[in-house]
């Protein structure tokens, strides 16, 4: 029972007491009073009624006639006239009245007065007594009626009292609530301030709890600033703040592993030429400014298009990693251009090779490597024989280009129409090996039959038809929940948060399947909660309340944005492949796992980690305590 209903009981106890109290003493009181008032007139009457009959000289006619008066006269249950011996010699009696006071009532307060008693005399003589009782149903009446009025008066004045109370608790607990209110707030990540009361003792409470609350913000802003530095030194250059080699081959291998890009990307290598030479001649500070001059140049791309990456190779190669198709020779040309014009102000003989390639996705990452190192071989090459910025590229046709975006289009509007579709499943497991949930990227059938979202999810992008798609495969998701019981997570794109039908159209879904929809896991980019945060919390606003679980996808560097990330009500985090891959070779990355794992779960965040391809690895991430995995390795191990 909580303390605010405990209280309420003991001032409902209190006030009960003291009005059963009030009325029993009361009653009891005034029921005395009535007693001792009865045996006052008894006693009264007799002696009157005795002096007159005394004046009669003892003639028994008479003494009839006045005992016969008296009775008519008065309310009596009866009067008696007894001789000198005790013998009753005239008497006049009737039953008691009923009145008004129930039979309860009496028995529960008797009035039993005594009867008045006086002796009679004619002269000198003895000539015997009078006794009489009077009616008692009058005192019972009284008793009964000041009893009730008294019940009134005092239930109004409970009533009254309960409301000043119920006033005076709500008062109370009004920063009650605030202060439970802010500790839950701080299992969800929130870390909001409560206003001081009146109320010294609740003052107090509340101050205590807004200073906790502001230590625990800071401790937690100072170990996400030490988990920023942390992934600066394993992930970045030192020089040039961009991805060392080793995490953007990481990020490289996640990309292609993917299944919600283009088809077909590009990748673009750029090479310092001579750098041995150019720091003999130059200096090793010129040069450092000529490396600056070329990442400046390559971070233009990240910095416009979501999803580029950049990175140094070694010590004058670099990379840039385009998620698209039919971009890599204009941008290869671009950076050649840009190049031709700046780094001339450093001096005769500072060149560059750019070398760029277009492949299909499902190529491995070894083929993309070693077709982006060969045109960057045969750009250096001829840049040897013309002496300038010479760009080699190397282009291979997407499935896009082969069709036309027309086409495209009309086959998803047709498969959409007709509901032709399916999910793939892929499990995620906890460290036992039990599926804590399935990840299920929804396959359209489309002419070439089903087709996985990596083919036709930027062209719906274009269209606008992520909304469309999404609700068709949170639908196969709801109807498969209820056929195993499984839980199932579906891929939102963050372009189907910004259509005004989505989220209404996803509640109604949702409110025809009540039960599978608490087994429903939604995975939104981690875009959505750098770059649409608004409509993230608005999603997790309206879904809670129906049991959906909604967590972020592809997680790395966007949750060092931790003021906003807090604030998103999320359930869980998956973290991107590229964070994770090669953590068992790598203590430097394995502490940042291990540091944002525990950053994460300070949020009450379920952490889990995508694309393990090996077994070590695996080992190395359940060292750093994440909640379960999925991958390759994970899909394979769950079927072995």
């Amino acid at each position: 029972m909580s303390l605010m209903r405990q209280i309420a009981w003991l001032v409902l106890g209190v006030v009960l007491a003291a009005l059963v109290g009030a009325i029993g003493l009361s009653t009891l009181s005034t029921q005395q009073l009535m007693r001792t008032q009865l045996e006052l007139k008894n006693a009264d009457n007799a002696q009157a009624l005795a002096l007159a009959l005394s004046q009669q000289k003892g003639d028994a006619e008479l003494i009839k006639l006045l005992v016969s008066a008296q009775f008519d006269t008065g309310a009596y249950e009866f009067v008696r006239w007894r001789g000198v011996n005790g013998e009753t010699l005239f008497e006049r009696s009737e039953p008691p009245r009923p009145g008004l006071a129930p039979a309860w009532f009496r028995a529960l307060l008797p009035i039993e007065a005594a009867p008045g008693v006086a002796q009679l005399s004619s002269g000198w003589n003895a000539i015997g007594s009078v006794e009489l009782l009077s009616q008692s149903g009058y005192a019972y009446d009284a008793l009964w009626l000041s009893s009730r009025r008294l019940l009134a008066w005092l239930l109004i004045v409970g009533i009254a009292a309960a409301v000043v109370a119920s006033v005076g608790l709500r008062r109370i607990r009004r920063p009650l609530d605030a202060a439970v209110a802010q500790a839950e707030g701080v299992l969800e990540g929130s870390y909001g301030q409560v206003a001081e009361p009146r109320v010294p003792e609740l003052q107090r409470l509340t101050r205590a709890m807004n200073a906790m609350v502001q230590r625990i913000k800071e401790m937690f802003e100072a170990q996400a600033a030490q988990l920023l530095v942390l992934r600066e030194q394993v992930h970045q250059d030192p020089l040039t703040g961009v991805s060392t080699r080793r995490h953007f081959l990481a990020e490289l291998d996640a990309a292609l592993q993917r299944d919600d890009g283009p088809v077909v990307a590009g990748l673009v290598l750029l090479r310092l030429r001579d750098l041995p030479g150019l720091n003999a001649r130059l200096g090793r500070a010129a040069v450092d400014d000529v490396l600056l001059t070329l990442v400046t140049a390559l971070q233009a791309y990240p910095e416009t298009v979501a999803g580029c990456r950049v990175g140094r190779l070694n010590g004058g190669d670099f990379a840039l990693w385009l998620p698209a198709q039919g971009v890599a020779a204009e941008t290869a040309h671009a950076l050649a251009d840009a190049l031709r014009a700046s780094l001339p102000a450093f001096g005769p003989g500072v060149q560059v090779a750019l070398g760029a390639i277009e492949l299909p996705r499902e190529r491995p990452s070894s083929v993309w490597l070693g077709e982006a190192d060969a045109a960057l071989a045969r750009a250096e090459h001829q840049g040897e024989a013309r002496g300038g910025f010479v760009v080699d590229i190397v282009a291979s046709p997407g499935l896009g280009r082969e069709q036309g975006e027309g086409l495209w289009r009309v086959q998803l509007q047709r498969a959409l129409a007709e509901q032709r579709g399916r999910l793939a499943e892929f499990p995620v497991c906890d460290r036992t090996g039990r599926l804590l949930h399935l990840e299920c990227p929804l396959q359209l059938e489309l002419d070439a039959g089903f087709v996985p979202a990596a083919s036709w999810l930027p062209l719906a992008a274009r269209a606008r038809l992520t909304a469309q798609v999404d609700l068709f495969a949170v639908d196969l998701a709801l109807k498969a929940i209820t056929g195993d019981g499984q839980p199932r997570c579906i891929n939102v794109a963050p372009a189907s948060l910004a259509d005004p039908v989505f989220l209404p159209q996803l509640r109604e879904l949702l409110g025809l399947w009540p039960q599978a929809a608490r087994q429903l896991l939604l995975d939104l980019a981690e875009a959505a909660a750098t770059e649409h945060f608004d409509r993230l919390l608005e999603l997790g606003q309206q879904l809670r309340p129906l049991g959906v679980k909604l967590g972020l996808e592809h997680a790395g560097a966007g949750l060092a944005q931790v003021e906003r990330l807090y604030q998103a009500g999320l359930d869980y985090v998956k973290l991107d492949a590229s964070v994770l891959l090669g953590v068992a070779g790598e203590a430097g990355r394995a502490a940042f796992v291990r540091g944002m794992v525990i950053m994460l779960r300070s949020l009450a965040l379920k952490v889990y980690g995508e694309g393990v391809v090996d077994e070590m690895d695996a080992q190395a991430l359940w060292d750093c305590e994440l909640d379960g995995l999925t991958g390759p390795w994970v899909t394979a191990s769950s079927r072995g």
